[in-house]
């Protein structure tokens, strides 16, 4: 008699809406899960110095010293600070970045959150900079791919230079670990080989291309290995730098599908954003939303 194969419960991949707006039903329960994380009941009071209870202030995003009434504001130093829109939106505006694959441009959070166009671009730039606090940044180790791209700039008239008015982003890829991006001036050797010194482990193994800014990574404590782009090669046994390749790929065409056109001014913030997603991939996707709605600034 066959035995039937026990299903295995699926796993969710990221928190769903009605999960959401379970946990954060009105503004008062953000503010209160901000206060918790950054504070918490018997924090010491800065003013009296005394572990109290602390009160919510009806009138505003405050809470109450018992003993002297002092004051916290839980929103300061985050994303939120000195902005009236209402903490639900934000929370809902932040879960919107953790369940897209590509980005969420200014006009979605216009249209989802009612808000003025102005107050949806301020608020995407404002949790962009708050992903890239919350992503940090790890050294390096292993098999790590390096590579650089061009991204953005128009040809102009006749012009035929392919490279003029695009932005450098320099990569290095952990296989199977996680990725980190920079934005750089040129990819000579002397503004690549230093990032790569202060991000990469000494004694890894550095796939890149033929690239003549990465020679002389073996002399720095590298064990260098190379593909040749210009010659058709892609693999070259067990080097290649296919995964940076691969991310690369994913930025341009969300660019292009979702923002259209980024600004070399504000490039990095919309890397760095993929470079959350990537870093949080497969199972860790379901912690994006919590770790970014619990990562904030120490409090002071």
């Amino acid at each position: 008699m066959k035995t039937r194969k026990r299903k295995e419960p699926k796993v969710k991949a990221s928190i769903t809406i009605r999960d959401f707006f379970k946990q954060f039903p009105t503004d008062n329960h953000c503010l209160a899960h901000i206060f918790d994380i950054r504070f918490g009941q018997g924090h010491e009071c800065p003013k009296c110095v005394r572990k109290a209870n602390w009160y919510k202030i009806q009138a505003e995003r405050a809470y109450s010293c018992q003993w002297c009434g002092h004051h916290l504001h839980p929103t300061v130093g985050t994303p939120f600070e000195d902005s009236r829109t209402p903490l639900q939106l934000w929370f809902y505006a932040i879960y919107l970045f953790t369940t897209s694959r590509h980005g969420v441009p200014a006009k979605e959070l216009e249209r989802q959150l009612g808000v003025t166009y102005k107050c949806a671009w301020r608020m995407g730039h404002e949790i962009r900079k708050h992903i890239t606090q919350v992503d940090g940044e790890f050294p390096l180790f292993g098999q790590v791919e390096v590579d650089e791209t061009y991204v953005g700039g128009k040809r102009r008239g006749m012009d035929r230079c392919y490279t003029k008015n695009k932005t450098i982003v320099f990569g290095m890829l952990q296989r199977d670990g996680q990725v980190m991006t920079k934005i750089v001036p040129s990819n000579a050797r002397k503004t690549l080989m230093p990032i790569i010194e202060e991000n990469v482990v000494k004694g890894s193994t550095v796939h890149t291309d033929e690239l003549k800014s990465y020679n002389g990574l073996e002399r720095v404590g590298y064990d260098h290995k190379t593909v040749s782009h210009i010659k058709g090669e892609y693999v070259n046994g067990t080097s290649h730098v296919n995964g940076m390749e691969s991310f690369w790929a994913r930025l341009k065409n969300s660019i292009k599908g979702t923002h259209v056109q980024v600004s070399r001014k504000h490039l990095a913030k919309y890397a760095k954003e993929f470079e959350f997603r990537y870093n949080n991939r497969a199972g860790a996707a379901i912690s994006m939303f919590p770790s970014l709605v619990s990562k904030f600034l120490p409090s002071t």
